[in-house]
């Protein structure tokens, strides 16, 4: 029996654990900053929740890059075809 490799593309850019990304989710009116934190790939992310100080000491401590809102709608695209296999869907 023959096995079957996928035909599976390098990434553009190797993973670096250096870069570190920022994309806020909300300012609260309670002081407190929603924001996803990711390190090497912002498609991968973990939600965080922190006093406004301390969020901004944060992003100053791991040197974050900010990402733009045409950035954050484009990984919001990408995981629609995780979640629905096309890119675009929404149900």
């Amino acid at each position: 029996m023959r096995s079957h490799t996928p035909n599976v593309e390098p990434p553009s850019r190797a993973f670096d654990v250096t870069r570190r990304f920022v994309r806020v989710r909300q300012q609260r009116n309670d002081g407190f900053v929603e924001f996803d934190f990711s390190i090497g790939d912002p498609g991968l992310s973990v939600e965080l929740v922190m006093t406004l100080p301390d969020y901004e000491s944060f992003c100053t401590a791991n040197r974050v890059v900010h990402l733009t809102h045409d950035e954050a709608e484009a990984l919001d695209l990408d995981q629609l075809k995780w979640r629905y296999g096309r890119p675009g869907l929404s149900e």
